[in-house]
Parts: structure tokens; sequence; C-alpha cells
């Protein structure tokens, strides 16, 4: 006789925490005023503080989320500031 094949328990499910939606201004250093905003109609990503009123805009895909939209604005600042230096 065979031996009777056990059923298998599905492997449970990660959770995945949330990531962030508030941040700090790169420009005023306040914490938690900068806030992103996605607008997947017209691909659009902007991330505005609500101190400084500092804005920065760029494109999205579907599967853009705040976070990317703020290491954009970091990434951008500190490209900026690199050529500054190397122009002085």
């Amino acid at each position: 006789m065979g031996k009777r094949k056990s059923r298998a328990k599905p492997a449970p499910r990660k959770r995945m925490d949330k990531l962030e939606t508030v941040f700090s201004c790169p420009f005023c250093n306040h914490e938690g005023t900068v806030e992103c905003r996605l607008d997947m109609k017209n691909q659009i990503g902007e991330a505005t503080c609500r101190i400084c009123q500092e804005s920065f805009s760029t494109t999205i895909t579907a599967l853009s989320e705040p976070i990317d939209i703020y290491s954009e604005w970091i990434d951008e600042c500190e490209r900026v500031n690199n050529l500054d230096d190397d122009a002085a």
C-alpha cells in the first residue's frame, strides 16, 4: 500500500511595511513638512515644502511611490551642489 501524500501548507504572506509619505525639507530642514503628491493621470509627481514653499516635479510611472520623488529631489540637489563646487 502507498503512503498518503500530505498537503503542503501555503507559505505565509510577508507583510510589507508602509513607506513614509512626509519628509524633511532639504532647504529649511523642518521635519515632516514635505508632502509628495502623485498625479497618475498626467504622470507627474510633485514634492512641496509647507514652510519654505520649495517644490520639485518629476515624471513618474505606475510603480512610483512618494519616497521615489523625494529621493530624486535629494539627488538633484546634490547634483546641483556638485556642479556649483566644480565651477567655483
